[in-house]
């Protein structure tokens, strides 16, 4: 595969969680020969003095990291918020991928759960948030994929086949059982087309059943059983300020308890971003 310019965003604040997502990234990095790019936002008043001294701090570490790992990083100091300023340079940039820390569902002025979804939302880029390193520097064994009646399911395939393409990984499909028929029968298409791309490009899978009610908690659930890497979602079309406040259901499996990485691909994303990662 021939070297791409595209970019795998970490954002950055120099705590142990983004640590944990560089630790992702360079993984990732590894086998797709993509570069990364460390992103960190400080306040709008901060002096040129002082973004001056973040760039250099985060110049630093990106050397260490081309050193050890042989990895191309770059770095980036952008003033204003979280939530404006990492939408607007991963797509701006057209990043093929942002690998970001969390901080669980608590933590003062840190990037909980609902936060990373409220930045993650605003992105046309996947995202995979992490709490904890990676288990190994090898591959994302086993995936967990849910898949229910919503048309825009299919999106999130891309990112299957990437991840099982690049890491061997398996797909351990949860379909969601439904009792009404029309919503069983939008399931099965799903399921039936899922299964289809699967095998044309060789990625191994099994499938389960889940009630649809259930869905989100079993797949945490069953993550945990399998000991999966990575959990892949689809996150809340057209989320609301309600979705926020009260908490969207993607928020809890981005930031559960078990600590396993998820996945999240937002509705109508971009995906020819990915197709350097399957095509080169």
């Amino acid at each position: 595969m021939e070297v791409d310019s595209k970019i795998i965003v970490v954002p950055w604040d120099f705590t142990p969680v983004t640590e944990y997502a560089l630790q992702h990234a360079i993984k990732i990095s590894l086998m797709t020969r993509n570069e990364i790019c460390l992103l960190h936002v400080v306040e709008k008043i901060t002096s040129d003095g002082g973004m001056k001294a973040k760039q250099a701090a985060m110049e630093n570490r990106g050397n260490d990291v081309e050193r050890r790992f042989g990895v191309k990083v770059k770095t980036h100091v952008a003033r204003g918020t979280i939530f404006k300023q990492i939408p607007e340079f991963v797509n701006d940039r057209k990043a093929s991928l942002v690998v970001m820390g969390t901080h669980g569902m608590s933590g003062m002025q840190k990037l909980t759960g609902s936060w990373a979804l409220k930045v993650i939302a605003k992105s046309k880029v996947p995202y995979i948030v992490v709490q904890a390193p990676p288990a190994d520097n090898e591959k994302y064994h086993d995936i967990v994929f849910p898949v229910d009646f919503r048309a825009e399911e299919k999106e999130k395939l891309s990112m299957a086949i990437f991840m099982g393409k690049y890491f061997d990984s398996k797909i351990h499909i949860l379909k969601a059982v439904r009792k009404d028929d029309s919503l069983a029968k939008k399931t099965n298409l799903n399921l039936n087309y899922t299964v289809r791309m699967l095998i044309q490009n060789n990625i191994e899978y099994e499938i389960r059943e889940e009630p649809a009610d259930k869905l989100g908690e079993r797949a945490l659930e069953v993550a945990q059983e399998i000991k999966a890497d990575l959990v892949l979602i689809m996150t809340t079309k057209d989320i609301t300020f309600a979705d926020y406040v009260w908490g969207a259901k993607e928020q809890y499996i981005i930031a559960n308890s078990s600590k396993i990485p998820v996945c999240c691909v937002n509705p109508t994303s971009a995906f020819a971003n990915l197709g350097q990662f399957m095509y080169g």
